[in-house]
């Protein structure tokens, strides 16, 4: 037999077991922000509907660390997170929203159907404060400290075993 032949047999064996070897490795889906550490940007977002104050950079500076949680109507995994968001809020979690390209009307509708759990939600009809605080898309939260400060970056909706972990990263922004 002619070795040629094996050189594509080879190199296509040695491809299909460093992709076998990929597949049985853990998935890391952590990834770190380069937020954490810095202070939000100075903003100041009017309400996303009437009733609601909006939300600016001063309610975050007042000493008292708080939960900031990006989210839009249109989202479907923020109707997932809503209940434990509720969570969140029934434990003594300050939560401020800020509504990603959204209307009123919508806004209103989503949380008469999912609760409420913000204090004060901001309307960001461009994205700007989401993509300064380095939000990768919707949903996110965000642990701020008293100064205004990111302390911890939770990506994707928040589930039933985020709620904890959520809340000790308040309690250490509180320290």
């Amino acid at each position: 037999m002619n070795w040629k032949l094996w050189i594509p047999l080879g190199i296509f064996a040695f491809f299909l077991g460093l992709f076998g070897y990929q597949l049985t490795q853990p998935k890391d889906e952590f990834i770190p922000s380069t937020m954490i550490g810095k202070p939000l940007p100075q903003f100041d977002l009017p309400p996303a509907m009437e009733g609601v104050e909006g939300a600016r950079f001063a309610d975050f500076a007042d000493g008292k660390p708080k939960l900031l949680n990006i989210w839009a109507s249109w989202c479907l995994p923020c109707i997932a997170e809503a209940p434990h968001l509720e969570s969140l809020k029934e434990q003594g979690a300050q939560i401020i929203g800020v509504a990603i390209r959204d209307k009123p009307e919508d806004v209103e509708e989503f949380l008469g159907r999912h609760g409420n759990p913000y204090s004060q939600i901001g309307m960001d009809d461009l994205s700007a404060i989401q993509i300064e605080i380095g939000s990768s898309g919707v949903p996110e939260t965000f642990v701020i400290d008293g100064k205004g400060v990111i302390r911890y970056q939770h990506i994707g909706d928040v589930r039933e075993r985020d709620v904890p972990i959520l809340l000790a990263e308040l309690d250490k922004a509180g320290r």
